[in-house]
């Protein structure tokens, strides 16, 4: 190849979720594997209502260039949204993104330089680490348990680090919800500290019972980043996200967002706040919570029965999209994947989310994407293939 390649394109690596979800496109494949919406939950006549209303009514506006910083009346909704989440902010802190992954390299291009110090929970989303990583970071895991990030170690990590990236709410990949105590605790070190937080919240809205405790950035407003979406709760193939910063702060996020992508696509901002604007998600989300709500328990129940005497550990999430398995000792994920397909199921192993000390035996199950039957039928052939690999 005649062209020379930066330094940091070499930092770059393919996702791993995306190239099983290759894989799985399979005829046949129940796909445990993927992060996507179940898109039996895609409003698709109110987008279509509210995209003849756009073109009718607004139509060369709709097509044109927009302002970086993003369509006013939906900067104002999200800021309103926030104060479920105890937030208190103006539309003014509101970047609307393309997708919260924007967020991220945005995030990445603003504030890390190479060999800047970065901390992430153990293990943290893939993602959040493809988009560090071309800044040559060095990231630093904080240890984590079933209610988040060890507060502990975390003071004792914290020293000159550029920030921590903190999913708290239904994380992805293990599902977990940090405790109200433990975000209390480490609100603590983070004032103490002076540790910005990257508090990253795509399925906050997931719940499945009773909502989360109030977001970190409602504790921390001046030294936090939230980043949302509309991914998980209208589509993903709008690609629409947002991050909400500080008044400092903003002005080079948005710098970095006008050399990324001028603006996101004023045609799909405007046929979201068309769609939102009376109320529609507060009718639509409860819909999504109730499909998955049945679709984990249906989950849960079929590893229960399954699974029995296999050694196998699971958790069971409050809400999201995901929950996190534990093979045997001994075991490896990755190399149980190809056999497990070859049985017509598929997983993500989970050492592709470590960003250090990487457990072999860890594995991802999305139960949104799958029928009750389909969950039941691909279970029992993961307990299989498990069974048939077990260490002798």
């Amino acid at each position: 190849m005649s062209f020379t390649l930066a330094q940091r394109a070499h930092k770059m690596n393919p996702s791993v979720i995306r190239e099983i979800l290759k894989v799985t496109e399979r005829p046949g494949i129940i796909s445990f594997a993927g992060g996507l919406p179940s898109p039996n939950t895609f409003p698709i006549e109110a987008m279509r209502e509210a995209s003849e209303r756009v073109l009718s009514l607004d139509g060369r506006a709709a097509l044109q260039y927009a302002a970086s910083e993003g369509l006013p009346q939906l900067r104002e909704w999200v800021a309103q949204d926030l104060k479920k989440q105890g937030m208190q902010v103006s539309p003014d802190q509101v970047l609307i993104t393309t997708g919260s992954q924007q967020g991220l390299d945005l995030v990445a291009k603003v504030l890390i330089d190479a060999g800047s110090k970065i901390l992430v929970e153990t293990p943290t989303y893939l993602g959040a680490l493809q988009a560090f990583m071309p800044m040559e970071p060095g990231v630093v895991s904080v240890d984590s348990d079933d209610e988040g990030v060890d507060a502990h170690d975390l003071r004792a990590k914290a020293l000159d680090a550029r920030f921590i990236y903190l999913l708290p709410n239904f994380q992805n990949p293990t599902g977990r919800t940090m405790s109200e105590a433990r975000r209390v605790a480490v609100a603590r070190v983070a004032q103490d500290s002076g540790l910005p937080v990257i508090e990253d919240n795509p399925y906050g809205d997931l719940w499945f019972d009773a909502a989360p405790a109030a977001s970190l950035s409602s504790r921390l407003p001046e030294q936090s980043l939230y980043l949302g979406s509309f991914s998980k709760i209208l589509a993903p193939g709008l690609r629409l996200g947002y991050v909400v910063a500080p008044k400092a702060l903003y002005p080079k996020l948005l710098q970095a967002k006008q050399a990324a992508d001028l603006h996101t696509p004023s045609f799909n901002q405007r046929v979201v706040a068309e769609v939102l604007k009376d109320g529609f998600i507060d009718r639509h989300v409860p819909t999504i919570r109730a499909l998955y709500k049945r679709q984990c328990e249906a989950m849960l129940a079929a590893l229960d029965r399954e699974m029995a005497g296999l050694g196998v550990t699971w958790n069971r999430p409050a809400g999201g999209m995901f929950l996190w398995a534990q093979l045997p000792k001994g075991m490896d994920a990755v190399q149980l994947l190809p056999h497990a397909v070859d049985k017509n199921v598929a997983f993500v192993p989970g050492a592709a989310f470590y960003a250090a000390n990487p457990v072999q035996e860890t594995l991802r199950l999305s139960f949104v994407t799958s029928t009750v039957e389909q969950i039941q039928t691909g279970v029992a052939a993961l307990a299989q293939t498990i069974r048939e690999h077990l260490p002798r």
